[in-house]
């Protein structure tokens, strides 16, 4: 994290150092009997002004005295440096680092640092000795909070008809207001595929270059030359905005006016942008994506569809067809410069907002996804780079009993890893011009991805590539021989009756051919899921008849996945147990021994035998993507996640996902954030699930759950999800260890009773999983200009995150809210630290809404959670509660790292004094 984009966003306000080294006068030569030692530490906290001190029990380092301490040099920001000369006989030495702030030192926690002479060291002899310290020690790492939502989901006065990128400069502002330093966006590149509002899908990306045209502020098109929109033009503009202006967005309108209003506005001043400086030597970079994305455009709404294979001569992506369309001056060519125009634009507009964020210390978090759709610019430029044939989905989960089929075609790695994965370092490179950190959007998928047959539509009938498959002779030693009966769907007469009912003959007769004595197999016609679901149902059909062929292709299509093995697409002698084939009909009629040996080699093959496989994979893959950009990378981990991940995830620095909903054990129904690791992102809810307030409210008997193991609660639980109930939700997130809480916005402004009641929770979701053509098309429904006036909203976020240390009190400072006590308790000023909501043995429910109170030196006594929720009761000691423990929220003094017992004296004799970690010592 040190070194990442991310960093430098959120700690740009320090002026950067690039001496290089230390300067000669800082440097020792070693003389005979002496050794020079080179400390060398890094902090990437540190404020303007503040310097890292080294004090230890040598008079070198001052014994131990706080103002005898030697400074170090900052070098090469955030690495400082000091050298000294110590005579053999004062090794071993013990040291520590410090911070010198304005209130005082801060020493560091944990047992002190320790120096000896290596082994081989020759008595007498002058030597250099250089430690590399690694980072300051403080009593926790760096936690942060963050606001997640779609771009296409932001309103302001001024966006028409969806978000727009220059929406962002306002949410930055909220971000900044209330403490967060971070937002989290959904993907924003084109996905103008269909021409429909299937385009509203922002996963299934046209190209992973292009930026989608949706996002284009329309008033901002001529603000770069110093100009404003003609009259007409303005009056048509707002015309349209007011008209546009929905609860939800009306993708298809949305896109036709802001189509026709773009060309209207090139028609009239496009050339001066085209012949500008900057437009050249924007055009120049991206020129290698640019002119096939205009291309392709072109040729698809010719042939008035996206599937190249259909394009005759055209179907292919050559350099060739791509230099023939775009030349200058070619026939053509009005119709690139239009795409080339409105890329621009859309460039411009989002590095603006990405510009705005950092200059105001907020990180904007982009969104990789998995996949690309079939009907895309790279799969028709880079045909080698996929398995064209198969698709990417998911295996069965709670979610989705038949699991997921996405479309996208599978990668084939051996090809991209060829030319080092030069089109993933292409696609990463072009994202970081804009966020500074990113979303892997399963990242399971760099393991291994659950491969769908393309004649598919679910993703039950799918498999894990790459994976080590079972093989024929294998089974044979098991005793399990007939590999053809297991492959096949197994259709009997008593399954067509219990099926069909007294429409089983016809069925039988129309779909299926007799295969033996009471046996049936499908017709090669309907002998797939594609073919199954494309039976047709006329259009003037009555309801019964429709009701009739749905229940038909429903019954067909549980025959179909009727099968125990799937065969190996590429090698005979080999097969893959089809998931969850213990539930099938076909396994319960097979000899109980070859069910026994099915059962096992089955969940060997799902979670033993695949781990070292997907290790290799995925250290094949990650490596060389983080590698690609300095930007951060957090990982979508959420699914049917191997044993493997969490230690590839840990090793790597990848940050992975946490849902309190979504159980990472197996045995429990919620996470417990006091649990989370430091190197994860904790939120409520994510855009694939339903909002806080919706799913509190959906199910009664699992809210009440809830809010009993998770809340504490006690007495009948609230019907509604009202804000007390979100409030002590979100603190349970803001008061983990995780790195980064990150809430949806949804989430936020159900904080507000007001807000709540303005909308129901139902129409707050942005994706719904289980259906297949879901149309994304959630807008927040105030402005972002009245939220960022709203102070009472913005005050109750600011003072959570302070009290859960994720924030500064300088935010409810700038706020204005005054006589703010909590300043007294910040972690390193007099009188102690913030003793966060949870701290204490059991944990509980945390606690907001009480900054301000008079309480001395930091907050350490509050009122009870039932201040803010009813009929609460503590947890008993052990219960964990909703944040408990260890997990805590503020600081406790000798809290992590800090060591126990008396250090041990070093060669001296000397022990440090019992300075408190992160305890200032008056400056002398």
């Amino acid at each position: 994290m040190a070194s990442a984009a991310f960093t430098k966003v959120l700690f740009s306000h320090k002026s950067l150092v690039r001496t290089g080294g230390l300067p000669p006068e800082d440097r020792c030569s070693p003389a005979p009997g002496e050794t020079v030692v080179r400390l060398q530490v890094a902090d990437f906290q540190l404020e303007d002004g503040e310097a890292v001190l080294v004090t230890g029990g040598i008079p070198q380092l001052g014994n131990w005295q706080p103002d005898q301490m030697c400074r170090l040099t900052e070098t090469h920001t955030p690495f400082w440096e000091a050298e000294l000369r110590v005579p053999y006989s004062c090794f071993p030495f013990t040291y520590k680092y410090a911070i010198q702030t304005a209130e005082g030192l801060v020493l560091e926690v944990g047992e002190p640092r320790l120096a000896c002479l290596p082994a081989s060291a020759s008595v007498g002899a002058p030597t250099v000795m250089v430690r590399h310290d690694g980072y300051f020690r403080r009593d926790r790492h760096w936690r942060g909070a963050g606001v997640a939502v779609p771009v296409f989901s932001l309103r302001s006065q001024h966006s028409v008809g969806v978000g727009e990128f220059l929406d962002l400069i306002p949410l930055v502002d909220l971000a900044d207001k209330s403490g967060m330093r971070l937002i989290q966006v959904l993907p924003v590149n084109d996905t103008c595929v269909y021409g429909t509002w299937y385009d509203s899908y922002p996963y299934s990306t046209l190209s992973v270059h292009a930026l989608h045209p949706q996002y284009l502020a329309l008033r901002d098109l001529l603000a770069e030359e110093g100009q404003e929109l003609p009259h007409d033009l303005a009056a048509e503009l707002h015309k349209a905005r007011r008209e546009l202006d929905k609860p939800a967005v009306d993708y298809e309108a949305t896109m036709t006016f802001k189509s026709a209003f773009v060309k209207k506005v090139y028609d009239r001043y496009g050339q001066g942008t085209l012949t500008s400086q900057a437009f050249a030597d924007w055009f120049a970079e991206n020129a290698h994506w640019l002119r096939p994305y205009a291309a392709f455009c072109f040729l698809r709404d010719i042939f008035q569809t996206a599937e190249h294979w259909r394009w005759g001569a055209l179907s292919s992506g050559s350099d060739e067809v791509v230099d023939r369309l775009t030349r200058p001056g070619g026939e053509f060519y009005p119709r690139m410069q239009l795409t080339y125009y409105t890329q621009f634009h859309l460039h411009r507009q989002l590095l603006r907002a990405s510009q705005y964020a950092a200059a105001k210390r907020v990180v904007l978090k982009g969104d990789l996804p998995i996949g690309v759709d079939k009907r895309s610019v790279d799969t028709w430029r880079a045909p080698q780079l996929f398995r064209m044939d198969k698709s990417t989905g998911a295996p069965p989960d709670a979610f989705s009993p038949t699991g997921q089929n996405w479309g996208f075609p599978t990668y084939d790695w051996a090809a991209m890893s060829a030319d080092g994965f030069a089109w993933w370092r292409s696609r990463l490179a072009h994202l970081a011009q804009y966020f500074t950190a990113y979303r892997i959007d399963h990242v399971l998928g760099f393991f291994r991805i659950w491969e769908v047959p393309g004649d598919c539509v679910t993703g039950l009938l799918g498999y894990f590539r790459p994976s080590r498959p079972l093989t024929k002779s294998e089974l044979e030693q098991r005793g399990v021989w007939d590999t053809e009966r297991l492959v096949k769907p197994l259709i009997t007469e008593a399954m067509l009756k219990q099926a069909f009912g007294e429409r089983w003959e016809v069925v039988a007769a129309t779909y299926m051919l007799e295969d033996g004595p009471g046996k049936y197999k499908l017709r090669p016609a309907y002998a797939s899921e594609c073919a199954i679901a494309a039976i047709p149902v006329r259009p003037d059909s009555p309801a019964w008849l429709a009701r009739e062929v749905e229940e038909t292709r429903a019954g067909l299509m549980r025959l179909r996945q009727n099968v125990v093995l799937l065969a190996d697409p590429e090698d005979p002698e080999a097969f893959h147990p089809r998931f969850g084939l213990m539930s099938t009909s076909s396994y319960a009629s097979l000899p109980a021994p070859w069910r026994a040996t099915l059962r096992h080699m089955h969940d060997d093959y799902f979670y033993r035998r695949q781990e070292d496989v997907w290790r290799t994979s995925a250290m094949s893959k990650l490596p060389a993507l983080q590698a690609a950009t300095d930007m951060l990378v957090c990982g979508e981990d959420l699914g049917f996640v191997p044993a493997c991940v969490p230690p590839v995830m840990k090793e790597l620095g990848l940050l992975g996902l946490r849902i309190q909903r979504m159980a990472t054990e197996r045995d429990k129904e919620f996470n417990n954030p006091a649990a989370y690791p430091y190197l994860t992102v904790a939120s409520p809810s994510c855009h694939d699930v339903t909002p806080l307030r919706a799913w509190f409210e959906s199910d009664p008997e699992r809210a009440e759950r809830f809010y009993y193991h998770q809340l504490g609660g006690c007495g009948p639980p609230p019907p509604a999800c009202g804000p007390n109930v979100v409030r002590a939700v979100l603190q349970q997130h803001i008061n983990c260890q995780s790195m980064l809480t990150i809430f949806p916005i949804q989430d936020l402004m159900a904080l507000s009773s007001e807000y709540a009641a303005q909308r129901p929770s139902r129409e707050e979701v942005i994706n719904d999983p289980t259906v297949a053509k879901h149309y994304w098309r959630f807008r927040i429904h105030t402005p972002l200009e009245a939220l960022l006036a709203d102070s009472d909203w913005l005050a109750t976020i600011a003072e959570m995150l302070v009290l859960g240390e994720r924030a500064s009190p300088l935010v409810l400072m700038a706020m204005s809210l005054g006589g703010l006590a909590i300043m007294d308790g910040v972690a390193g000023a007099p009188g102690g630290g913030v003793a966060g909501p949870m701290a204490g043995a059991g944990g509980g429910v945390p606690v907001a809404g009480l900054v301000g109170a008079e309480l001395g030196g930091g907050v350490a006594a509050m009122p009870p959670p039932a201040a803010y929720l009813p009929h609460y009761t503590a947890p008993q000691e052990g219960q964990g509660g909703a944040g408990g423990g260890a997990g805590g929220g503020g600081y406790v003094p000798g809290g992590a790292g800090a060591g126990s017992g008396p250090a041990a004296p070093d060669a001296n004799g000397r022990a440090p004094p019992p300075m408190a970690p992160q305890s200032p010592v008056p400056v002398q």
